[in-house]
């Protein structure tokens, strides 16, 4: 079984053919992670009808600018639904600037608070913006309440960073594309018991299909690409995989 730890369910067409696709290539579960409020109550509708989706709600830091006090107590209630098992995708991003840095510090911090109280892990997103998020959750003593660090695009001294607070760190297609040296070789070093795969579907399809629009069943040829450059099996790492996601995201609680 594979899990896909990161979807955009809600801007995917023909959901119910897409997710038919995933049973059959062994995609297990999948977490549908939210952008802004509005995604954020889709998101929960959704996992609410399918078996085998997770939720996750939050603001992404491009949609910072209304995360307003209305907004995170909405999220709030959200994060409390049965199927909810993370915050997110919170975090920072400097690379757009859609919205301004101080309204993403801001949503961060709120949502790392609204993490606290509910008790669930958190969703982040980072781009040109290590050092600040590193900065803020070390302040922020986030160890106490972990997460992961989606789509990982750094080097294995940043991924350190991330381990040493107690985050986990999850790959997308991107570490397929044949320019992505450095991430494999993050991927290559960071612990097994802190790995994580994903799609961040529709987005960043990995080769053979880049350029596609990407679904959960493609989360396959992530796996394949982090087992070669691990120099074990795809089972070993779906294996490896399916345990970090059960655990972070505690899936257990889920079984009949």
């Amino acid at each position: 079984m594979l899990i896909d730890t990161h979807a955009h369910l809600d801007s995917l067409d023909d959901l119910p053919g897409t997710l038919a696709r995933a049973r059959e290539k062994g995609i297990g579960r999948i977490v549908a992670i939210s952008s802004d409020l509005a995604s954020s109550r889709d998101t929960v509708s959704i996992s609410e009808i399918y078996e085998n989706v997770f939720a996750a709600v939050g603001i992404h830091p491009h949609a910072a600018k209304t995360a307003d006090s209305g907004a995170l107590k909405e999220i709030e209630t959200l994060a409390g639904a049965d199927k909810v098992v993370a915050v997110g995708e919170t975090g920072l991003d400097y690379h757009y600037l859609n919205s301004e840095k101080d309204a993403q510090i801001i949503s961060l911090a709120a949502h790392i608070g609204i993490a606290y109280r509910v008790g669930l892990p958190l969703v982040i997103h980072v781009r040109d913006a290590d050092p600040d998020l590193i900065n803020i959750l070390r302040a922020e003593k986030v160890s106490d309440r972990t997460g992961v660090i989606h789509c990982f695009t750094g080097n294995y001294e940043t991924a350190r960073k991330y381990l040493d607070l107690g985050f986990y760190i999850s790959f997308s297609g991107i570490a397929t594309f044949k320019k992505s040296e450095e991430i494999r070789d993050a991927a290559k070093k960071i612990p097994g018991d802190r790995l994580l795969i994903e799609t961040d579907s529709p987005y960043l399809a990995p080769v053979p299909l880049r350029g596609k629009t990407n679904e959960p069943a493609y989360v396959k040829y992530v796996a394949e690409t982090i087992a070669d450059t691990r120099g074990v099996s795809p089972e070993k790492i779906a294996e490896v995989t399916t345990e970090n996601a059960e655990r972070l995201f505690r899936f257990e609680r889920f079984e009949r």
